[in-house]
């Protein structure tokens, strides 16, 4: 895998707990800056994920949907007769 180095800028205090963070895991700080960029990215696109499947059910049911979930119902309704 090919490495690019980057050059950041952060306020001082985020940099010192991204440091002591860093000493606990016992990750080097670039490391753990790897780390919250994937995790950050990997949030994004769940939230995206569930944007999208959130959208695709979103919409009311169509009159030939509704008509199949009332011919399914019937079906079962007279299904669960006939067996009591």
């Amino acid at each position: 895998m090919e490495y690019i180095k980057t050059a950041i800028s952060i306020q001082k205090p985020l940099f010192e707990e991204a440091e002591n963070l860093a000493r606990q895991l016992h990750v080097p700080r670039s490391r753990l800056f790897v780390m919250a960029l994937e995790e950050f990215i990997r949030h994004r696109q769940n939230r995206e994920l569930l944007a999208q499947i959130n959208a695709a059910y979103a919409d009311e049911p169509g009159p030939a949907e509704l008509a199949v979930r009332e011919r399914s119902l019937k079906a079962y309704r007279e299904s669960m007769e006939d067996e009591w």
